[in-house]
């Protein structure tokens, strides 16, 4: 049986549907478990057979964790500790998920899963301490470091930006930080490919859609959808501003460029380009 926790977030909700579709053994659990509370977490799976544990809880608010640091450490670094506790009590495969802030974003050239980390903000700082506190504690895990995450049931980029379009005249987007645009869709389908083959092949892994972007860039591929998919009606200017022009209480890495080759040849997955996987998102947002 697979334990999902964090079923009502933007991706958790993408994986429950795909345990659902996959018909696929499984019990879910959002904030009503507290996974700061170990004995919480012991208590809803005591006597339940656990194979997996897919954790896609966690504080993702960038900004604020800047003011509020322990609570951000609490969730995502204790809260990390006590889940895979429990995995390793119940002998569980953990997947985890991470993110491109625990790099700092200097390198020039796409990050590896080798690479040593180097947070900057409180949040990828949080985040890192979580996956250190996985591998300290059992070697039965998947870290899955995503970037740019876009989904049906959650605020996102793509939302915003739909919104934004709506409201103004002219909207201005931050064109000197590069990464690749994530459906949340895509990844949830990498953990399912996992769990079908029951896979002993631990370590860290990247996976986000395939290409490398701006925001700038992804905006304007968000507006010519609009446009086709009849979202949108009327015409906007988007104007392309450098970071220092639009600041913000946490850093944001100027390079989320992630390295997708180790999951795809360890586990046989072809990754979309990020223009196709938006495309098939916003036909049916």
């Amino acid at each position: 049986m697979i334990w999902l926790i964090g079923n009502k977030g933007m991706l958790g909700g993408d994986v429950e549907t795909l345990l659902r579709k996959h018909d696929i053994d499984h019990e879910t659990s959002d904030l009503e478990i507290d996974i700061t509370d170990i004995d919480c977490l012991r208590k809803f799976s005591d006597e339940k057979r656990i194979d997996w544990v897919i954790n896609c809880a966690a504080y993702t608010a960038v900004d604020r964790a800047e003011d509020e640091p322990d609570r951000a450490f609490k969730i995502n670094a204790d809260g990390a500790s006590n889940i895979v506790e429990i995995a390793r009590e119940k002998g569980a495969k953990l997947i985890h998920i991470s993110t491109d802030y625990v790099f700092d974003g200097e390198k020039q050239d796409p990050y590896t899963e080798t690479d040593p980390p180097c947070p900057v903000g409180v949040y990828g700082k949080s985040k890192h301490l979580g996956e250190e506190n996985i591998r300290k504690t059992t070697g039965k895990y998947f870290i899955i470091r995503t970037a740019w995450l876009y989904g049906k049931n959650g605020s996102n980029f793509v939302h915003t930006m739909l919104r934004l379009f709506g409201e103004r005249e002219t909207v201005k987007v931050v064109s000197d930080q590069w990464g690749s645009p994530t459906c949340t869709g895509d990844l949830a389908g990498s953990f399912i490919k996992i769990i079908a083959e029951d896979s002993d092949k631990y370590g860290v892994y990247h996976f986000t859609n395939e290409g490398k972007t701006n925001w700038y860039e992804f905006a304007v591929e968000i507006y010519k959808k609009a446009k086709n998919y009849r979202l949108l009606e009327k015409d906007v200017e988007i104007v392309p501003i450098n970071t220092d022009e639009y600041p913000t209480k946490a850093k944001r890495p100027k390079n989320s460029y992630l390295m997708k080759d180790k999951i795809k040849s360890t586990f046989q997955i072809t990754i979309r380009d990020w223009k196709e996987a938006l495309s098939d998102y916003m036909k049916v947002v």
